[in-house]
Formats: C-alpha cells, sequence, structure tokens
C-alpha cells in the first residue's frame, strides 16, 4: 500500500523518507505514549509510589503478550516479508530457553550475556531446518519445519538429558543485575519490554534495508527475484535465521519469567497458536504482529476468566459435554472461531485494515 502523507508534510531529503515518525506532533505523542507505558509498574502495588491503580495480573498479560511478540514477529519476518512457512517457531523457542537456562545454571553466564547467546544459537538452528527451503516450498516446506518440533524435544530428553534434565525440565534462575533480583512481575515488565522495543524497531528497519527489500522480492516473485541477481538460497537462509534469532530471544525470556521449563512446553500447538497470531494480526505488517499477539493473547485470558462458570454451565446444558472437555477445549476453541472468521472476513489481517483507517483519516475530509 502506497504511503499517504498528512497535508503539507513533504519529503525534501532521503532521512525524512524514511522517518518512522513524521511530524512533531506525532513525536510528542509517541513519547508521551512510551512514558505511559513505561511507568505503568510504577502505578502497581508493592511499587515505590504506593498506587495500586495498574493490577498485577495485567502487567502478567504485558509479560506473556511480550515474550510471544516477539516471536510472532520473527515469523512475520519468514512468512510475512519472505514467503516462507514454518511450523516449528515453538522449537526453537525452545533452543532459546535451554541455551539461555544451560548458560545460566551449569556455566555461570549472566542472563545479560546468556541471552544474546541464546539468540545466536537458535538462529544457527533455525539455519539447519531452512536449508531444504531451496528446493521445497508452501505446503511441503511447513512439513519439513514441522519436523524441529519432533526433533528438538527429542534431543533435550534424551541425548542431551544431563545438561537438560530429560522429560522433568529444569529450574531456571531470576534474572540479576549486581543486588537487584527481577523476582516480580514489575521488575521482570522491564526486563521484558526493553528487548521488545529493541527486537520491533528492528523488525522495522529490516524492511527499510537491502536485506529487506530482498527478502519481499523473494516473496512477490522468486523467480523474477532470481533473475535480478538475488540469490534465493542466500536471502532464504537468513530470513530463516532473522526468525530463529527472534524465537531464541522469546524462549530466553519465557524462561526465566517462568522459572522452569520442559520440552513439553513447547509443542506444536503453540507453533500453531503463533502462526494464527500472525494469520489475525496481518502478515507481511510491522505492527501485524503486535495486533495479533494482543488480541489472541487476550482471548486466551478471557478463556481462563470465564472457564468456571462456563465448568458450571455446560456440562448442565449439554449432556455429552464433560468438565475436563470444557477445562480443555475453551481456550482452543475461541482461538479457532476468530482464526476461521478472519481467513473468511478478513484475510489480510487487523493490520490492513488499520492502514485503510489511517489513509481515510490523512485524507480527511477529501474521504472520496
Amino acid at each position: 500500500m502506497a504511503v499517504i502523507r498528512p497535508s503539507g508534510i513533504y519529503d525534501v531529503n532521503y532521512e525524512q523518507d524514511m522517518a518512522l515518525v513524521r511530524t512533531p506532533a506525532l513525536k510528542v505523542a509517541a513519547a508521551i505514549c512510551a512514558v505511559i507505558f513505561f511507568a505503568l509498574p510504577l502505578f502497581s502495588r508493592d511499587s515505590p509510589l504506593g498506587l495500586e491503580i495498574v493490577p498485577l495480573p495485567l502487567l502478567g498479560t504485558l509479560n506473556r503478550i511480550g515474550i510471544t511478540l516477539i516471536s510472532v514477529q520473527g515469523l512475520n519476518i519468514l512468512l510475512g516479508y519472505t514467503g516462507q512457512v514454518s511450523l516449528g517457531q515453538a522449537a526453537f523457542m525452545a533452543v532459546g530457553a535451554y541455551t539461555s537456562t544451560i548458560l545460566t545454571t551449569h556455566v555461570g553466564i549472566p542472563f545479560w550475556f546468556a541471552l544474546p547467546m541464546a539468540a545466536l544459537t537458535a538462529g544457527v538452528v533455525g539455519l539447519i531446518f531452512g536449508l531444504p527451503s531451496l528446493r521445497i516450498k508452501g505446503f511441503y516446506l511447513a512439513m519439513a519445519t514441522l519436523a524441529a518440533q519432533f526433533i528438538i524435544p527429542w534431543l533435550l530428553k534424551n541425548p542431551l538429558a544431563q545438561w537438560t534434565g530429560g522429560a522433568s525440565g529444569m529450574e531456571v534462575p531470576l534474572p540479576t543485575l549486581g543486588r537487584w533480583v527481577f523476582n516480580t512481575d514489575q521488575s521482570m515488565f522491564y526486563v521484558i519490554m526493553i528487548p521488545v522495543a529493541v527486537m520491533m524497531l528492528a523488525a522495522k528497519n529490516i524492511t527499510r534495508t537491502r536485506l529487506g527489500r530482498a527478502l519481499i522480492a523473494v516473496r512477490d516473485n522468486d523467480l523474477a527475484a532470481e533473475v535480478l541477481g538475488i540469490n534465493l538460497f542466500t536471502y532464504k537462509l537468513r530470513a530463516f535465521f532473522l526468525c530463529a534469532v527472534f524465537a531464541g530471544v522469546a524462549g530466553s525470556l519465557s524462561a526465566h519469567y517462568t522459572r522452569s521449563i520442559s520440552p513439553d512446553g513447547f509443542d506444536l500447538l503453540d507453533s500453531v497458536w503463533q502462526l494464527g497470531m500472525l494469520i489475525v494480526g496481518g502478515a507481511g505488517y510491522a505492527v501485524g504482529p503486535i495486533f495479533g499477539t494482543a488480541l489472541i493473547r487476550l482471548l486466551r485470558e478471557f478463556a481462563t476468566f470465564i472457564t468456571p462458570a462456563m465448568r458450571e454451565l455446560l456440562p448442565g446444558t449439554l449432556p455429552f459435554v464433560d468438565v475436563a472437555s470444557v477445562d480443555r477445549a475453551l481456550g482452543p476453541l475461541f482461538f479457532a472461531v476468530v482464526l476461521m472468521l478472519f481467513l473468511v472476513f478478513e484475510p489480510r489481517g487487523l493490520a490492513y485494515r488499520w492502514e485503510i483507517l489511517k489513509a481515510a483519516w490523512r485524507l480527511r475530509p477529501f474521504a472520496h
């Protein structure tokens, strides 16, 4: 979609053309929103200000959204920008989670150094599973990446059990900085959201570089891109590497946030959830993962909230439904319904509708 500038705003140099925030008013608004967002923990219970405006469960939900958002943004680079499908994103998160945990537990490396090393390790594993992308694509590539969801957990449970704790998993140490221990939702908010901001900016800027333009060319027409001199294999592997790096960061943060990990905590269903979040939000848009992750995560929280009531209501109304089925199926049921509705009525996702609304606002009062 073409970028429509507000009336009276013109590009006179390259820096203006590439600016993320165009007008002084938008810069002030963005700064105010950032300050308010990062100040949220200060207005929660047990904060230095002594205020209880922001409930702790909300901070926990935001932390989980932030972790998942990083991984979904990595999947957006692979699927949205490059057109390559992956069903192994949760497995790459497992690589990042276990790498960070092993380095902090067995080697004694601080979390702040283990985090980038976990990202690089996951990226290398992503390169390995991205090798088939030269010969196959579409459904067949999805099946090839699906192998990661079986191979990586098997490695963690069996050959690497001495380091990973096998099927029982591992306890994960808390992040520390000097004498500060990040052991609450308030403190972990900053540990999580700072990497979220960095990774979101990195993902946005990838599309504005030669690498990003090459990835988009591969997505739109790989044969034409190859004729233009783009090495398909190299750029597809770069996309897999970046996708897995983002997943590795998310896995490391998830491990130190939940404080325990196991191979079964990164299963195929998690990869499917992340793929659905990207579809709902809008693949190929920088803000798509934000919309999709927030919506689906909030739906999961809503499903958890109403589960006790449904546990009493549904078995009495529908005799073939038992209590255990309600506990297991309510969240996936909401997810399936929302995903089908978006595939039918809004296949380009929420981000596409957001771009339409922005364009209409900038054209006011001449919207027609």
